[in-house]
C-alpha cells in the first residue's frame, strides 16, 4: 500500500515577502511587487520591470563563508529550506538521515555567477576566473547546499524542466515518499535570472512584457498582456510520510494526492494547441486523487501572461472540466510577483496549501480588460473567502513540459 503524504514545512524567499507569514499576507492583499530593475542599468533594453527580491541579507540565514560560495539561486533556496525544516519540527538530531532527502531543482542555475565570471576572463585572464565558478552555477548545487547544511543522506536530486521544474520536483517527491524511498523530502525550486544577460535573452524572444507600468506588466488573461515579468525567489516544502509525520506529532499544513506530468512533444517555447499536454497533466493528477472533477474547488494556474499561455491554459482547463470549469475560481499568482520560472510551482504550491488551510481564493490582479478568450472565474483583483477542499496547481515550461499538482485541504 502506498504511503500517503503530507506537508509539514514551507519556506519562501519571494519579491512580496522573505518569510511565509509576510508572502501570504501580501497574497491575500492583492500586493504587486514588480517595479523597475535596480540590479543593473536596463538603458539599452527593451525591457525596464521585474519582480526582485527585496531586503534579502543572505547572512541572516547562513554563515558568510558559506555564502560566498554560492551563486545568489542557491542563497535563496538554503534561506528557504532553513526556513522550511524550523516550520516542520524537525529533530535533526533523531531523524534517520538516511531516509531524509532533497529534491531541489531550478531552471537556469547560476547565471548570475556565469556572467560575473565571464567578464573577469575577458577582462583579465583565465588564471582570475574564480575555483568556485563550477560549484557555484551548475544546477544541482541549490539541491546539494541544502542536503549539506541539514545533514539529508537520502535521496538527493534537481529537476530541471524549465518553468515547470518546482512542481515537477515536490510531485517527484510525492511519488518517491509514496513508494517508500524516503520518509522526509525538502522538495522545492529557486531561481535568481534577473541579470542582463538573462533579460536580454528572453526579451529577445519577445517573451516578456514591455510594459513601463508595474501595475500593468504582468496581467494574465487580460486582453491588453504583452509578455510575462521575470521574477525571482525560492518556494520549499517539507513533505513526509503521513505515518512519518503523525510518529513525531508534526503539525501538519496539508496533503498532496495527485501528480501529473506530461510533454507536448510540439514546440520548444510555444504550448500545443489547446493546451493538449497541460489537459493531460491534469487528468492524471485528478486521476491519482482518487477523485472527479467536481471535487476541485480552486485552480493556481500558470497564467503567466503571454497570449498563447493564457489561451492555451484555459482551453485546457475547459477540456478537463467542461461546463464545471465556468464554476471554479482559477487565478494567477503571477500577477503578483512575476515569473519565477523554476521556483515558480514550488511558491505556488505554497499559495496552494494557505488558500486551504485558511479558506482563501488568492486573486489575479491587475485584471481589468479581460480577454474574450479567457472567460473563467480568474478571481479579478480581490481575494474571496471560501470554503475549499482540493486545490489544484498547474506549471507549463519550455521545451513541452506540464506538471500538475493535487492537494487536500488537511483534516485530522
Amino acid at each position: 500500500m502506498k504511503s500517503r503524504v503530507v506537508v509539514t514545512g514551507m519556506g519562501v524567499v519571494s519579491p512580496i515577502g522573505n518569510t511565509v507569514e509576510d508572502f501570504w499576507g501580501a497574497v491575500k492583499q492583492g500586493q504587486c511587487g514588480i517595479d523597475f530593475i535596480t540590479k543593473f542599468d536596463t538603458a539599452d533594453f527593451p525591457v525596464k520591470i521585474a519582480a526582485e527580491v527585496k531586503d534579502f541579507d543572505p547572512a541572516q540565514h547562513m554563515d558568510k563563508r558559506e555564502a560566498r560560495r554560492m551563486d545568489r539561486y542557491t542563497q535563496f533556496a538554503v534561506a528557504a529550506a532553513r526556513e522550511a525544516v524550523l516550520d516542520a519540527g524537525l529533530d535533526l538530531d533523531t531523524i534517520c538521515k538516511e531516509r531524509f532527502g532533497v529534491v531541489v531543482g531550478s531552471g537556469i542555475g547560476g547565471i548570475g555567477t556565469i556572467e560575473k565570471e565571464h567578464a573577469i576572463l575577458q577582462q583579465k585572464g583565465a588564471k582570475r576566473v574564480s575555483p568556485l565558478l563550477i560549484p557555484m552555477i551548475i544546477g544541482n548545487m541549490a539541491a546539494g547546499n541544502i542536503a549539506i547544511q541539514f545533514g539529508a543522506k537520502g535521496i538527493c536530486t534537481t529537476v530541471v524542466t524549465a518553468c515547470a521544474t518546482g512542481t515537477n520536483a515536490i510531485g517527484d517527491a510525492f511519488h518517491m515518499l509514496q513508494n517508500g524511498a524516503a520518509d522526509v523530502i525538502i522538495a522545492g525550486g529557486a531561481e535568481s535570472s534577473i541579470t542582463p544577460l538573462s533579460l536580454a535573452g528572453f526579451a529577445s524572444l519577445t517573451a516578456l512584457s514591455t510594459s513601463t507600468d508595474p501595475k500593468r506588466a504582468s496581467i494574465p488573461f487580460d486582453a491588453d498582456r504583452d509578455g510575462f515579468v521575470m521574477g525571482e525567489g525560492a518556494g520549499i516544502l517539507i513533505v513526509e510520510t503521513l505515518e512519518h509525520a503523525q510518529k513525531r506529532n508534526a503539525r501538519i499544513y496539508g496533503e498532496v494526492v495527485g501528480y501529473g506530468s506530461t510533454c507536448d512533444a510540439y514546440h520548444i517555447t510555444s504550448p500545443a494547441p489547446d493546451g493538449e499536454g497541460g489537459a493531460r497533466a491534469m487528468k492524471l493528477a485528478i486521476q491519482e486523487a482518487g477523485i472527479n472533477e467536481g471535487e476541485i474547488s480552486y485552480i493556481n494556474a500558470h497564467g503567466t501572461s503571454t497570449s498563447y499561455n493564457d489561451k492555451f491554459e484555459t482551453a485546457a482547463i475547459k477540456a478537463v472540466f467542461g461546463e464545471q470549469a465556468y464554476q471554479i475560481p482559477v487565478s494567477s499568482s503571477k500577477s503578483m510577483f512575476g515569473h519565477l520560472l523554476g521556483a515558480a510551482g514550488a511558491v505556488e504550491a505554497i499559495v496552494c496549501i494557505k488558500a486551504l488551510q485558511e479558506g482563501f481564493v488568492p486573486p489575479t490582479v491587475g485584471l481589468i480588460n479581460p480577454d474574450p478568450e479567457c472567460d473563467l472565474d480568474y478571481v479579478p483583483n480581490v481575494g474571496r473567502n471560501e470554503a475549499l477542499q482540493y486545490a489544484m496547481s498547474n506549471s507549463l515550461g519550455f521545451g513541452g513540459h506540464n506538471a500538475t499538482i493535487v492537494m487536500k485541504r488537511w483534516e485530522a
